[in-house]
């Protein structure tokens, strides 16, 4: 398997205001691929996409149930080129139907961090860290 992520789905409860909060509130680019009104969005992440598909659908695409709360076990992560930046997407996420989970603190490996939660509760991880630089493209550069 070639080490790479191509596509994130995440499982919404209401997709139209998810489309809105990445649309609208944070500026993502939607991919005219699914149409308006149907029941998954892409969008454009800089090589990876990120879909997002109605809850219920998804579950039973994995052949699970779709009930269940509290932490996700997981998070995504945006990685930006300033510190200033990690406090200004906390609060344009907030604006735009978010909800900052933790402010930005000064974190032990050097950075500084914060994270928020979509209108779903998708957890969001706003990092600035001096040690991976990010390239011309927004990708990472990953030290060996």
């Amino acid at each position: 398997m070639e080490p790479r992520v191509t596509l994130i789905t995440l499982g919404v409860r209401d997709l139209e205001r998810s489309v809105r909060f990445y649309r609208d509130g944070l500026g993502w680019k939607r991919s005219s691929i699914g149409e308006e009104g149907g029941e998954v969005a892409f969008f454009h992440t800089g090589g990876c996409i990120v879909a997002l598909w109605l809850r219920d659908e998804l579950a039973k695409d994995v052949g699970m149930l779709s009930e269940g709360s509290g932490f996700p076990g997981f998070s995504l992560a945006h990685n930006v080129r300033t510190r200033d930046e990690v406090d200004d997407l906390l609060i344009a996420a907030q604006n735009a139907g978010g909800r900052i989970v933790r402010p930005g603190v000064t974190k032990d490996w050097g950075g500084y961090a914060g994270y928020f939660a979509d209108p779903e509760g998708v957890l969001w991880e706003v990092a600035w860290n001096p040690g991976f630089p990010l390239r011309d493209d927004g990708s990472i550069d990953l030290p060996e």
